[in-house]
């Protein structure tokens, strides 16, 4: 497997680059007015109405936040998340300079000061804690005077921090003219807590079957043309794939195992030197087991006493059974064939105890706040020892009560322990008496009243394992299979999925596939195979292989998607209910016109049910879902008052209102004001920019690059 990596490394192209950045910060000079934008150089990543971003510059951010965001985050991840920003910051510069936005130093040196990184930081902070701006300037001006390499990364942040600042500014403006009246709070106030009792009929969409509703493709066709925007879609492709995966075969899961039952006994070489016969230990009798699995295991020796739960989940019970010197398997054991052999046992080796500290003045570690003598406190952990040894008593009420340990609020819980792990004393008790015991011993730390909870047998096991691995000749097997399935699929009439149900293999299709993809259902991280089914030169039908980490991919490509509107074959899922719904609630409202509550309920055979409590704020009917336009409608009428039928999300409605409950007046409604006005405020910078981006004319190249 390793030269087989070692060939792929060799062959396939490194396409991402590894990088960084999100949001960078930095002051300058210390701070800078210069124009941030940079120079156009070369093709561009995206165009944002009009305003191209440089490839290069977008490479270097990609750059520092993938350094920066370390080895488990994928290049796309990275470069997707580098290009929100970019999109982000763009549109909302673009805003900024058309509406002359600027910001002065202070105002940047105080958004630096909300900045946690620095505010925080006690470099930056005088003697009260306080965010010292003098002392930021400091470290700057020393930075550009004795260390210009991180000078110039704190350049390179100080422009993302001015248009974080700017930023800042703009949406502050914007939430200047976000309110909410003291009347607005007591509508919100009265949608919460004004009561309604109704009782109702509903006659749901299900009583007519979708196969008596036919909708034909015009009108399917007429339905997004009317809707233009709910059915936009993005360049988009399908695929299917037949995964031949590196794994062992049967043979070698046999060589493995019978390899590691031939070490397990003593074996005779012959030894040309001495001219004569040696016998070599195995693993049963050898007398340095830690040279033993180092020379033939792919896990050594862990000296390490376990208890049952740190054994394997399947084998535990076998295992601790083991009498020392004792061996058991071969076994399978995930990806290894393993054998164990119990080295040494401790009985008793682990003991879970639980503890009341009753420390006193002067004690190690003591809390400033105790002040009880010695002597006071040996009385007191007597005192609690005699409650602890009842038949009634609650140990862990007792130590929640009254311990000083950090153990307290855990009910003076411990855990479990090996021994040498507590003070002498301490330790002495707990492996010195059984189950359940409960007494007092004296350490540095106070009086302890000590009840032993649990004891476990801890082992030494030693074990030769060898993990199974595809050997070169199944290696090779594979390449030959998928290679000849990809030439016979190229070659062949017949469709891709009957060759592959020929050979024995499965089929699987991904569907909607978008240019920036990276993650394939069944293949993982495949930024490869996205790549090839967006290029110009790929058509529908095509197919190719793939060599992955783990083996190999043949892929077809078998539907495009093209900007704009979605087709009628694509859109029917989603809009064929649509349509029935409406059909269906045009049936019902035209079949029961005029009806009273029992007419309706009686021809439709239906109940007349009941619903209490209901309120618009959370407007559930039980038994029938949410239903806002039913509880809103409720709402709008009075006491006794019936409604017209109404189109709900699960069926048509009629009710009346039986009760109405209104909310106690308060004397002012200013919390329920304030509280519209916050929510209000936290969506400025988000429907703020996401309106911006709707409005905005944007080419993403990222797939050309990526």
């Amino acid at each position: 497997m390793a030269i087989l990596e070692n060939i792929r490394k060799r062959t396939t192209v490194l396409i991402l680059i590894i990088g960084l950045a999100l949001f960078a910060f930095v002051i300058s000079g210390v701070f800078t007015n210069s124009d941030f934008s940079g120079g156009k150089v070369g093709s561009s990543i995206a165009e944002i109405n009009g305003e191209e971003v440089s490839i290069d510059d977008f490479r270097q951010k990609v750059d520092l936040a993938s350094r920066r965001s370390g080895p488990n985050t994928t290049t796309m991840q990275t470069v997707n998340q580098v290009y929100d920003q970019e999109v982000r910051n763009t549109i909302l510069g673009q805003q900024l300079e058309d509406l002359g936005i600027d910001i002065e130093q202070d105002q940047i040196l105080n958004y630096i000061g909300t900045i946690p990184g620095y505010s925080q930081s006690p470099q930056f902070l005088n003697e009260n804690g306080v965010f010292d701006q003098n002392k930021f300037r400091e470290f700057i001006a020393d930075l550009k005077a004795n260390n210009p390499a991180q000078y110039d990364l704190w350049l390179q942040d100080e422009k993302a921090i001015i248009e974080s600042a700017k930023q800042q500014a703009y949406f502050n403006l914007i939430k200047a003219g976000v309110g909410a009246t003291l009347k607005e709070g007591e509508l919100d106030y009265k949608l919460a807590n004004d009561k309604i009792d109704i009782k109702y009929v509903r006659v749901p969409f299900t009583s007519i079957a979708d196969s008596t509703i036919n909708v034909s493709k015009s009108e399917i066709q007429s339905y997004i043309n009317e809707h233009k925007e709910d059915y936009k879609q993005e360049p988009a492709r399908d695929i299917q794939f037949v995964y031949f995966e590196e794994k062992a075969s049967a043979a070698d899961e046999k060589e493995v195992e019978d390899a590691i039952t031939k070490l397990m006994d003593d074996t005779v070489e012959y030894n040309s030197q001495t001219d004569r016969n040696d016998t070599i230990q195995g693993f049963r009798t050898t007398n340095d087991m830690m040279a033993f699995l180092d020379r033939h295991s792919d896990i050594k020796f862990d000296t390490i006493y376990k208890a049952k739960n740190q054994l394997p989940a399947r084998f535990a019970d076998t295992l601790m059974t083991l009498q020392v010197g004792e061996v058991f398997g071969p076994y399978r054991d995930g990806d290894y064939f393993k054998v164990s052999k119990m080295m040494n046992r401790k009985a008793n080796g682990s003991v879970k105890a639980s503890h009341i500290l009753i420390a006193f003045e002067g004690a190690e570690r003591a809390n400033p706040e105790v002040t009880r003598t010695k002597e006071e406190a040996e009385a007191e952990a007597k005192r609690l020892l005699r409650e602890a040894r009842k038949a009634d008593a609650k140990f862990v009420e007792l130590a929640r009560d009254n311990s000083d340990g950090p153990s307290a609020p855990n009910g003076g819980d411990l855990g479990y322990f090996v021994e040498g792990t507590m003070v002498p004393s301490f330790n002495d008790f707990a492996f010195g008496n059984n189950v359940g015991s409960i007494g007092m011993v004296e350490t540095d730390f106070g009086f302890h009243v000590i009840k032993i909870d649990d004891k476990r047998d801890l082992f030494q096991i030693a074990t030769l394992a060898r993990e199974i691995e595809p050997s070169e000749e199944t290696i090779n097997t594979l390449f030959t299979d998928a290679t000849k399935f990809e030439m016979n699929s190229i070659s062949s009439d017949s469709a891709f999925p009957d060759l592959a149900k020929e050979a024995g293999y499965t089929v699987r299709p991904v569907n909607k596939i978008n240019a920036t993809d990276e993650n394939l259902p069944g293949l993982s991280a495949q930024r490869a195979i996205v790549q090839w089914a967006f290029n110009s030169e790929t058509g529908v039908g095509d197919i190719k292989r793939f060599d992955l980490p783990s083996g190999y991919a043949v892929v077809q490509l078998t539907k495009k998607y093209d900007e704009g509107l979605m087709s009628v074959e694509d859109a029917s899922p989603t809009v064929l209910p649509i349509i029935r719904k409406e059909r269906k609630a045009a049936q019902i409202i035209a079949a029961n016109q005029g009806k009273s509550l029992e007419d309706l309920a009686k021809d439709n055979n239906v109940n007349v049910s009941t619903a209490t409590a209901l309120n618009v704020k959370s407007p559930t009917i039980p038994g029938a879902g949410s239903e806002p336009a039913v509880v809103g409608t409720a709402y709008a009428l009075s006491e006794g008052e019936t409604s017209e039928l109404i189109e709900g999300n699960t069926g048509i409605f009629k009710l009346s209102v039986t009760k109405k409950t209104v909310g106690p007046e308060l004397d002012n409604y200013s919390t329920y004001a304030n509280t519209l006005r916050s929510t209000r405020e936290s969506r400025v910078s988000t429907s703020v920019y996401n309106a911006l981006k709707d409005a905005s004319e944007i080419e993403d190249n990222r797939s050309t690059f990526y």
